[in-house]
């Protein structure tokens, strides 16, 4: 069995769901294309469970890893620009909670078997390397203010 996915056509599947279907005798999982919405990955629940599962133990073992010896964790701050390169810009504490909470969260997600909150913890984490990166940009948003309180900010508005 490949770990590289079959390929078919939504269509492929709606005329031909046997044969479509068979194509997961060889491969863990069928890329179906769709003409004008995002493509779709079709497995077998027992293997999506196995793949969740395997997320969720390697982060446990990570997990009690880290809270076992300190060690690991500096480890895993030093090892982070590999995975994630923009953390270069973040300074040294920063980097460490950026990895303790990116690890909490992919635990819970993976208890919950659901990422979303991952990718948040992610790109909330991205966007403050961007204003480290950027000095101009990291002046206006540390600067002391004038104490001038401008009143209530309305609350934002969530487009439909």
């Amino acid at each position: 069995m490949t770990a590289i996915p079959a390929e078919a056509n939504l269509s492929d599947l709606l005329n031909k769901p046997k044969a479509t279907l068979a194509r997961l005798a060889s491969s863990r999982r069928i890329l179906l294309h769709r003409r004008d919405a995002e493509d779709l990955v079709i497995t077998t629940a027992e293997r999506a469970a196995a793949d969740s599962a395997m997320v969720r133990d390697t982060t446990r073992l990570f997990r009690e890893m880290m809270r076992q010896d300190p060690m690991v964790m500096t480890l895993a701050v030093q090892v982070l620009p590999a995975v994630f390169p923009w953390v270069r810009h973040l300074p040294e504490d920063a980097r460490k909670e950026f990895a303790a909470k990116w690890l909490d969260v992919l635990a819970a997600a993976g208890e919950l078997d659901n990422g979303a909150a991952v990718e948040t913890v992610v790109a909330a984490w991205q966007h403050t390397a961007e204003i480290y990166a950027d000095p101009e940009l990291f002046a206006i948003l540390t600067r002391d203010h004038d104490g001038t309180d401008y009143g209530p900010v309305p609350p934002p508005v969530i487009p439909e």
